[in-house]
């Protein structure tokens, strides 16, 4: 006998009902809804700010990133390294001495405890806090900064939980201070590129896009000696599941979409396969009977997390630092005319032959034709200058740029909370049988009368 599809549901609710479980009604129900707080400033969005002649920087963290960071903005023009933080002696000790080789004056140098960094943020010579520490500190440093009147410049994610998303954005609303998150991987070559060619409707109206952060970091998490701070990134892996680190990938297929400006992510589902990597690796490295390898890993080794925006575009997210597998960010952009995809191999396909990548003479002569002005005017120099690339170095010298000029960030706080949010999202949706939840509008509303960010110009 055949079973209609509501006498089956009946039928499923009664034995859930049976054995225990909540109200079967409870299985249907729409995406878990986030509230949002009333703004309690003004928008930020395309905030312009007084311009500087030099932007004077203060840095907080001067660990692998640090380091790096004070050596870049050294060779950007308009920049005074006026103070350096970390909680190892030698490593301020080292950025001293990075600046003072320069030929630069030295600057001020904080290492007394863990919250010596306030002090830096309190002084009268810095504009600019430059963050490079431990995610756990990246909203604090942001929010103490804005309030001592200073712009805010932080590593990724910005923030790991939605509070924090709330307060990056409340703050630089009531401060009226930029708080950029410093997601180099939005100027890489092939992403900016890949932005121009978007705005000038190479690919048609944009439909899908899938990114990543796939890196084997098993050597790194566990590394005592010269890894993370205090191995601060696995005790994330030990604490926490979901997508630990969206916005490599997220931010440059964001800015294609105009996430925050004409759309936004309206909401996700999230993923994650079961942990084996983590511990098989501490078992090979350590032994079985060591605390590593006893150690239960909460997260998951593959995380995916699907986006739905208003506009009926969608995303893909993978979060992977876990399997043996090479370096990729994935970077697909399609659309109704064609599509590119960065990794494993940088290729492009267009109508009317979008069923074959396009040749190399072809696709060299689109990749000049598109070249974005950033690239055409620093990227040798970047390239010079090193940092994943050249691409840390762009990103460095926009900011400044934009400081010194007066101008919007091409990355605001409303990015900075949205790329950010699907950390906590994803893990909430991956808790939760990968139910639907609803990505919070960080804008309050902005983004419906916000244009997306154009192919800038430069001098």
């Amino acid at each position: 006998m055949r079973t209609s599809r509501r006498n089956f549901l009946k039928t499923a609710a009664a034995g859930l009902a049976a054995i225990g479980f909540p109200d079967f009604k409870a299985f249907s129900s729409g995406p878990i809804t986030l509230p949002v707080p009333d703004r309690m400033g003004k928008s930020v969005m395309n905030l312009t700010t007084e311009p500087m002649k030099k932007v004077r920087i203060g840095v907080i963290g001067l660990g692998m990133r640090g380091l790096d960071g004070v050596d870049r903005l050294l060779k950007v023009d308009g920049v005074e390294i006026t103070a350096v933080c970390d909680v190892l002696p030698d490593r301020v000790a080292e950025a001293k001495k990075l600046v003072t080789d320069a030929g630069r004056k030295e600057p001020a140098g904080y290492s007394g405890g863990d919250s010596d960094w306030m002090n830096l943020c309190k002084r009268d010579d810095v504009d600019l806090v430059y963050s490079c520490t431990p995610w756990y500190l990246h909203t604090p440093a942001s929010v103490y900064a804005m309030k001592q009147g200073k712009h805010a410049a932080t590593e990724v994610p910005a923030a790991t939980t939605l509070e924090d998303c709330w307060d990056l954005v409340n703050t630089a609303e009531a401060t009226q201070r930029h708080c950029m998150m410093l997601e180099n991987c939005c100027y890489d070559f092939f992403e900016l590129a890949t932005l121009n060619m978007s705005r000038q409707g190479v690919f048609g109206e944009i439909i899908y896009t899938e990114c990543a952060y796939d890196h084997d970091l098993r050597w790194l998490k566990f590394d005592k000696k010269t890894g993370y701070y205090d191995m601060w990134r696995l005790q994330y892996a030990k604490n926490h599941t979901g997508n630990l680190y969206p916005t490599h990938g997220l931010g440059p297929v964001a800015q294609i979409l105009g996430i925050n400006q004409g759309d936004r992510m309206e909401y996700l589902t999230s993923m994650s396969t079961d942990q084996v990597g983590m511990s098989l690796y501490a078992k090979d490295k350590f032994g079985q009977d060591s605390p590593e390898a006893r150690q239960r890993y909460m997260l998951g080794d593959m995380n995916v997390t699907l986006v739905r925006t208003v506009n009926g575009k969608t995303i893909q997210i993978q979060h992977d630092t876990t399997s043996p597998r090479p370096y990729s960010r994935i970077h697909l952009v399609s659309g109704t005319k064609g599509m590119a995809v960065k990794w494993p191999e940088t290729q492009i396909a267009l109508e009317p032959k979008a069923h074959e990548w396009l040749k190399k003479e072809d696709f060299d002569a689109l990749m000049k034709k598109y070249e974005h002005p950033l690239a055409t005017q620093i990227g040798e120099k970047a390239k010079q200058v090193g940092g994943h690339g050249g691409m840390d170095f762009i990103m460095d010298y926009r900011l400044i740029w934009c400081l010194r000029k007066g101008l919007p960030l091409d990355q605001t706080v409303y990015d900075a909370a949205a790329w950010s949010s699907i950390v906590p999202l994803s893990e909430m949706s991956v808790k939760d049988r990968s139910r639907s939840v609803e990505v919070p509008d960080f804008t309050r509303g902005e983004w419906e009368k916000t244009e997306p960010l154009g192919i800038v110009t430069v001098e």
